[in-house]
This record gives C-alpha cells, sequence and structure tokens, in this order.
C-alpha cells in the first residue's frame, strides 16, 4: 500500500492534540494558525518535524491604528504586531502560515535560527524594521539600516519624512568611470 502523507488538516490536528486548541482558518486553501508567542518555538519545531522543512519568510505587520485589526482572537489579546512564519513541506508541497502577536513595550518572541538557518537574516529584517526581538538569535543586529540608526522605520508611528536622521549618515555614491 503506497504511502499516504498527512494532510494540513491532519497536521493541525495533531497540533492541537499536543498544544490544545488553536485558532485556525483557511482562504482560498491557505491555511492559517494563530500561536501564543509563548508556545511559538514548540509549535514550530513540531511542525517541522511534522514535515514542514522549509522555512519560506518571516514577515511582520503593525496593527498600530490599523482599522479591523486581528485582535479578537484570543492569541492577538490586543497585541500590536502580527509576525507572519511562511512554512512548507518540500516533499507534500504543502504549505501553512502560522501567525504570532507580540506586543508593545517590548515585542518579544524565540529565535527559530535553531530550527531553520534562513530564519538568521529573515530575524535580522524583522528587528531591524520593526523592533520585535527574537530571544536566543545568535547575532541580532541590523541588517539593512546602519547600526547608529536608533529607531524602527516601518512601524506605524514612524514619521513618513523619517526624524531628520538621513543627514547624519554617510552616504556612499558610486562614481561612473
Amino acid at each position: 500500500m503506497p504511502f499516504t502523507p498527512p494532510s494540513v488538516d491532519d497536521v493541525i490536528a495533531a497540533v492541537a492534540g499536543r498544544f490544545g486548541p488553536l485558532e485556525t482558518s483557511a482562504f482560498r486553501g491557505q491555511t492559517r494558525l494563530v500561536v501564543p508567542a509563548e508556545r511559538s518555538f514548540e509549535v514550530l519545531e513540531f511542525l517541522k518535524q511534522r514535515g514542514f522543512d522549509l522555512l519560506i519568510d518571516v514577515s511582520c505587520v503593525d496593527y498600530l491604528e490599523y482599522r479591523d485589526p486581528p485582535m479578537q482572537m484570543p492569541a492577538c489579546a490586543g497585541s500590536r504586531y502580527g509576525l507572519v512564519y511562511l512554512l512548507a513541506s518540500t516533499t507534500t508541497n504543502q504549505r501553512l502560515t502560522v501567525r504570532v502577536f507580540a506586543d508593545d513595550p517590548e515585542p518579544m518572541v524565540a529565535s527559530v535560527v535553531p530550527l531553520w538557518e534562513a530564519a538568521n537574516w529573515l530575524e535580522r529584517e524583522v528587528w531591524d524594521l520593526f523592533g520585535i526581538r527574537f530571544t536566543g538569535h545568535p547575532d541580532l543586529r541590523r541588517l539593512v539600516m546602519p547600526e547608529e540608526f536608533t529607531a524602527h522605520p516601518l512601524r506605524k508611528d514612524y514619521p513618513l519624512q523619517g526624524r531628520g536622521e538621513r543627514h547624519n549618515f554617510p552616504v556612499i555614491t558610486r562614481h561612473e568611470s
């Protein structure tokens, strides 16, 4: 009898069996799972063990003054930032979106670099632009902005024109020869 890989619904059921019921939703055939920040590493590790072996992306959404934030979900509990982990299985071509929420004043989530080395620069980018601190990250430093930059420019409360800091940083120009 040929091996039939578990469906995404089977994997979600296994997650619920291990960690208790978590919020899920589906849209256009894509499944989303909402995980509390304090359990995020454990759940993501469990998902990797269940075949979601590829971390495609880690991104972030700032819900400050958002018209209809997803804060009615208990796992969000009024959180300002929504992290988005896009996972895939290289053997079944299944995909899964995992949402993890964090809040001010010190938004923190466990680093998943021990699970996927690709998370190294993805988490650094989220730290640099949104200020989400990834605990246990091996090298959490600026990736896009200069080290001297003190703000996180993709936060909604950061001024569109900046705070005048671009005049304080050296600009590298390319000379045509």
